[in-house]
């Protein structure tokens, strides 16, 4: 499977989440071409501030593997990371994070902030736009729908 199919399988994680009242983004782990682990938000859910879906897909991928260190993972998810997440994926040791759209009031892989510049311990390649306007457009109509 390539970026865009993995990626498709976020958008339909996303759309399950939003069917649920959750704010429709998904994620999913994937290691050696396999899925590893897949969530959606479940904020309102659980309830839980940081069950945001990359920070559940982290959770399961690390069960799944048994360890804490998802070296030779990649994250695919629909919106570009928070700093929370972005930091999860950091420590996580997650090599690489392929998001869908850009998010300007909250994204921490260069819209709102940059965490790349920041000398952590440990940095994934973030690279942003696969899908852009597929994963724009289900968080521009879930919100249209709210109002």
């Amino acid at each position: 499977m390539n970026d865009m199919e993995f990626m498709e399988q976020a958008l339909e994680l996303a759309k399950a989440g939003a069917s649920l009242g959750e704010v429709p983004v998904g994620a999913v782990v994937v290691k050696d071409g396999a899925l590893i682990a897949q969530a959606h938000n479940e904020r309102e859910i659980l309830p839980d501030a940081t069950a945001h879906a990359e920070v559940l897909a982290i959770r399961r991928a690390c069960a799944a593997l048994g360890t804490n260190r998802l070296t030779g993972c990649t994250l695919y998810v629909t919106l570009e990371p928070c700093p929370m997440c972005a930091g999860a994926l950091a420590a996580a040791r997650v090599d690489r994070v392929v998001f869908g759209a850009f998010d300007a009031r909250g994204g921490a892989c260069g819209s709102m902030m940059r965490i790349q510049k920041y000398p952590l311990f440990y940095m994934p390649v973030f690279e942003g736009g696969v899908m852009e306007r597929e994963c724009s457009e289900i968080l521009t109509a879930f919100f249209k729908q709210k109002r």
